[in-house]
């Protein structure tokens, strides 16, 4: 017989990328008391890894738990950027209802759309939150009905519709039903979950369920699965069996050697854990999302929608360089191999597949960004290799046709530079499909435009808008082959010789294009050294010195001045390269090279093609 169990609400916190998800879990942990007085709390405390950290972004949904007059709330926080949209589709299946944090200048935008999606598909309550209304250029009532047209847009229920409205600041810690209530705490958002969401339901009778629907992973433990308990009760040492709703076939038995629940950012042991309790259960060495443990006698996994394909791929090589292998601590190809198929063991959306060569891998992911935090990951641990440019995942209708991935995005431009962002995206083949006026001089407009369109894009869009536009995408199915796409306008200049590069051989190359290189920095043939003015590559010596002779003095060359080089960032020069270079990547240093370092085989490559 299904009961409830009052004393705990599980709600996932969902939103658009920067709209004060993290922010806002920070406050509510803060108030419902998990660190005392006078404990030191980093800002963002949700955002546990250095990358989440430097960037302001969530990568990983967080578990925690806070407690509300007697009753425990399980938050899961979730990330916003649509390349790790697939972490917020699983969590959703964790939880009875949503609190979407929407921004009170930027309203509804296209991840929250996304995600609004996902949980009214899953007949969630939705508790709606306007948050930065202390930001002076708020306009929380437009943003309410902008919010209100999205749930009618997504077919949402009457019920749906009727959901409570709340006004935020969670940087200052207060939420309000009305804009005129006093503003002094989270109490009125505590009290809206614990009235609107409902408890969970469960058989506390039945036979064991649990559904796992996140990995976490431990140097000391392992794999931890992350997951709630449906019906029956989980206890240490238990038997049990792991079925899989996608694979018939798996049944495999295991024992439940540990078992943790959430209090505050804590995961604390237990002994049991009965229905509505979200858990980690660690001691289950392959055990994947998607998952149920279930009691030995009546094996019935849970139905689990599958992730989303990867959409972007690059090849991740060993390094061959004359440099290689002198900054790095991993170098091999079985470092590498085994590090990355580590990483499929925490983040399901991507793959990992062996190609022709034992050196190289073909790594497959959601986009741009969840690659290159994956690279800056191995960066920081020590690895050292080479990647390819990202280049997208086609896929083959019925007929043969080839298809490929598209993009809605949404651009927010100031006016005077709307003109510049609209040819630039139809020559990579976007469509214009929405233009208005938004608030503040700004023009909201919005392409469809393929994947491959938006590789290597977003450094020239910030260079377009003086740094003023914002771009947001998000993955709109697959369609026919656009044709094809010239990305990149100049060529490279490319060093001719190995050594040093020295003042006088920059100073004569500056003339011809932009160095990425300043003096005494190490080269060697075939290296990308900067971006040539003109459309074909240019070679160049940065090593030559001056040759002395008695009417000339070594002073003399003091006197060159140099432009100061553009040094670019992981992201830059993964958008820069072009399909016949890569990206040397070490702990210390990120070179662009040439596949084929000699010039003249690499000019009978150019002829063959």
């Amino acid at each position: 017989m299904k009961m409830k169990r009052e004393d705990i609400r599980n709600i996932a916190i969902i939103a658009h990328v920067d709209h004060g998800k993290t922010t806002l879990v920070d406050e509510l942990l803060k108030q419902s008391g998990v660190f005392r007085a006078n404990q030191e709390v980093q800002e963002r405390v949700m955002d546990s890894n250095d990358i989440e950290r430097e960037r302001g972004i969530t990568i990983l949904s967080k578990n925690t738990a806070v407690f509300y007059k007697d009753t425990k709330i399980n938050i899961i926080d979730t990330p916003g950027h649509a390349d790790f949209g697939g972490e917020v589709e699983r969590v959703l299946k964790m939880v009875n209802g949503v609190v979407l944090v929407v921004d009170a200048f930027e309203g509804a935008m296209p991840q929250t759309k996304f995600v609004l999606m996902k949980a009214l598909a899953l007949d969630l309550p939705v508790i709606v939150c306007i948050n930065k209304i202390d930001r002076p250029e708020a306009r929380p009532e437009d943003v309410i009905d902008e919010v209100l047209e999205l749930f009618m847009d997504l077919d949402a229920s009457d019920e749906q519709l009727d959901c409570p409205f709340l006004y935020a600041s969670a940087r200052d810690g207060y939420a309000v039903k009305d804009l005129n209530d006093e503003k002094k705490d989270m109490t009125a958002l505590f009290e809206t979950i614990l009235e609107y969401i409902p408890a969970p339901e469960g058989d506390p009778d039945a036979n064991t369920q649990v559904l796992i629907s996140t990995i976490d992973y431990n140097e000391y433990v392992g794999r931890i699965g992350v997951g709630k308990v449906d019906n029956g009760c989980l206890k240490v040492n238990q038997d049990a069996v792991v079925v899989n709703h996608h694979e018939p076939d798996k049944l495999q038995k295991v024992r439940i050697s540990k078992l943790y629940e959430f209090d505050g950012l804590n995961k604390v042991d237990v002994t049991e854990a009965n229905i509505g309790s979200i858990v980690a259960i660690s001691g289950i060495a392959d055990i994947h999302i998607g998952d149920t443990i279930c009691a030995p006698e009546a094996p019935c996994a849970i139905d689990f929608q599958k992730i989303s394909e990867p959409t972007i791929s690059m090849n991740f090589i060993v390094n061959d360089s004359p440099l290689a292998g002198q900054e790095g601590k991993f170098v091999t190809s079985r470092h590498i191999r085994d590090r990355l198929f580590r990483e499929l063991n925490t983040d399901v959306s991507l793959r990992v597949e062996e190609t022709d060569s034992p050196d190289s891998l073909k790594v497959s992911g959601r986009g741009e960004l969840h690659l290159s935090v994956l690279i800056e990951n191995m960066r920081r641990e020590g690895y050292e290799f080479a990647v390819s440019k990202a280049e997208v995942l086609y896929h083959k209708d019925e007929n043969g046709k080839k298809l490929e991935p598209m993009e809605l995005a949404y651009v927010d431009v100031p006016d005077e530079y709307t003109g510049a962002v609209i040819e630039k995206l139809s020559q990579r083949k976007g469509e214009l499909q929405n233009m208005g006026p938004i608030s503040g001089g700004y023009t909201r407009l919005e392409f469809s435009i393929p994947s491959r369109g938006l590789i290597g894009y977003r450094s020239e869009f910030l260079t377009d808008t003086r740094g003023n536009g914002i771009i947001n995408t998000i993955f709109n199915g697959y369609e026919p082959y656009k044709g094809d796409i010239a990305y990149r306008k100049q060529g490279s200049l490319i060093a001719f010789e190995s050594g040093e590069s020295v003042t006088y051989g920059l100073f004569s190359a500056q003339d011809r294009g932009t160095l990425f290189i300043g003096p005494g920095e190490k080269v060697y043939a075939g290296m990308v050294i900067g971006q040539s003015a003109k459309p074909e590559d240019i070679e160049l010596n940065v090593c030559k010195k001056k040759h002395l002779t008695n009417t000339r003095s070594s002073s003399a060359d003091e006197a060159l001045t140099l432009t100061p080089p553009r040094i670019l960032s992981l992201e830059q020069a993964l958008e820069f390269i072009e399909t016949d270079e890569l990206l040397e990547v070490t702990p210390k240093s990120l070179r662009i090279r040439k596949r084929i370092l000699d010039p003249t085989l690499r000019k009978r490559a150019t002829i063959k093609k």
